[in-house]
């Protein structure tokens, strides 16, 4: 029997509408994992004791998180303000000019690479069906997979932080003190390996791409954060 073909099973097989919260998870994780490890590595390079080490460890993943879930908020909740007012200007003109609205949908079509009276009866037919959606979707470019959650942004973000500062926090907490940086780093790296793995899967794309970004990036900075508590380091002090 044949498979019938419908939108949501042809959106099902693409990975785009998945690009918002995946985007805001990833992002949460990757600067949960390196900003602690880096955190924790440049304390380590220090001090010789674990004390200090845990608790900046700890302060930076609770303020990170909480910073992390606020700014994703903040940033998104303007994106969508600004979409609402451009929203909201739509009305109004098409209110106004409607002639001129349908000039300016039936340009949007042909320079899409339709014939002149092709993009003209398309945009009368959509303006018939639903006017304000077809100005929002074509010429202001807003769609249900461009609109983000604040909300959902927030929480994927900061639970994400927390998740991926979790782990570097377990390695201070258990690894040797002498030479704890090297076991952060050692153990960020596999963190990173799999995170950047598991977002190319369920991204659809490249892992070995995804996975040597996140290295890279990460080992820049942790080598930083290492250089940082060296050369302001307590470790042969008093």
């Amino acid at each position: 029997m044949e498979k019938k073909i419908t939108i949501d099973n042809y959106m099902d097989s693409h990975y785009i509408h998945r690009s918002n919260w995946l985007r805001a998870a990833v992002l949460g994780a990757n600067d949960g994992i390196i900003s602690i490890s880096s955190l924790a590595i440049g304390v380590a390079a220090a001090s010789a004791a674990r004390e200090p080490i845990l608790l900046a460890t700890v302060a930076g993943l609770v303020a990170g998180a909480l910073s992390m879930a606020a700014g994703e908020y903040v940033s998104v909740s303007s994106q969508t303000d600004i979409e609402k007012a451009d929203i909201e200007r739509e009305k109004i003109e098409l209110r106004e000019s409607p002639e001129e609205e349908l000039q300016i949908l039936a340009q949007i079509y042909e320079q899409r690479g339709l014939k002149k009276e092709t993009a003209m009866l398309v945009a009368q037919e959509l303006t018939a069906k639903d006017a304000l959606g077809a100005h929002v979707r074509d010429e202001l470019g807003i769609n249900e997979i461009s609109q983000a959650n604040p909300l959902q942004a927030a929480m994927a973000s900061g639970a994400a932080f927390t998740v991926g500062g979790v782990l570097p926090l377990f390695v201070a907490l258990l690894a040797p003190v002498q030479g704890m940086e090297y076991w952060l780093y050692a153990f960020t790296i596999v963190f990173l390996g799999i995170l950047g793995t598991v977002s190319a899967k369920v991204g659809g794309s490249s892992i070995g791409k995804a996975v040597m970004r996140i290295i890279i990036w990460g080992t820049i900075a942790m080598i930083l954060s290492a250089a940082v508590g060296y050369i302001f380091g307590v470790k042969n002090a008093g």
